[in-house]
């Protein structure tokens, strides 16, 4: 039996790095709910022209293509947008995860691991087996989004947009994963979680 595992927790605090050690596992199989978004909206998707209608074609770029920091700019500094946008993607993105999900336990894998910032809201906690829920230290996670790139206005508003999302997430956590430490020893303890879930 395959056991999915689902990690969740706030933007820049190690859900990625979680599951891309999972994934050096040839048995596990990793779903990255984030691209799977991006992939929902491209040219000719049907959530791309429903994108256009709520948000306007002002977000169109002169290729066809979705502006994705003109519409990230929008909403998350607009909770309603957010919502709307949201309402838009997350369908396509679950009914994606479903099949790709399916097709992994046929073809056999131990484990299938999705990431996924909206794992509750997007109705995908329901089918996992687990949720782990990656957090770290609020100066880290700031730290780690402006070394990506991301402006100190820009980082500030991500992280507000996201306020008490650890608090929402707790309750239907099954582990708990802190990555604010030294990442050799989080990650022995990623493997140890993974063996305890029932992982090989």
């Amino acid at each position: 039996m395959t056991v999915r595992i689902g990690l969740t927790g706030p933007i820049g605090c190690g859900k990625s790095t979680v599951a891309g050690w999972l994934g050096e596992r040839p048995e596990v199989v990793v779903i990255d709910a984030d691209q799977i978004a991006r992939e929902v909206v491209t040219v000719g998707e049907p959530a791309s022209d429903a994108v256009f209608e709520r948000f306007g074609d002002g977000l169109r770029r002169a290729d066809g293509t979705l502006d994705r920091a003109a519409l990230g700019a929008i909403v998350f500094s607009d909770a309603s947008a957010l919502r709307d946008l949201e309402a838009i993607v997350h369908p396509a993105v679950r009914r994606r995860i479903l099949a790709m999900m399916a097709a992994a336990g046929a073809e056999g894998a131990v484990a299938v691991v999705i990431e996924a910032i909206k794992l509750v809201e997007g109705g995908l906690a329901a089918i996992c087996d687990e949720v782990w829920l990656v957090t770290c230290e609020a100066s880290i996670q700031r730290d780690r989004l402006i070394g990506r790139g991301t402006t100190p206005d820009d980082a500030a508003l991500r992280i507000a947009a996201q306020g008490g999302l650890v608090e929402q997430l707790a309750p239907v956590a099954t582990r708990i994963i802190d990555t604010s430490g030294d990442p050799a020893e989080t990650r022995a303890l990623v493997e140890l979680a993974f063996l305890d879930a029932g992982g090989l």
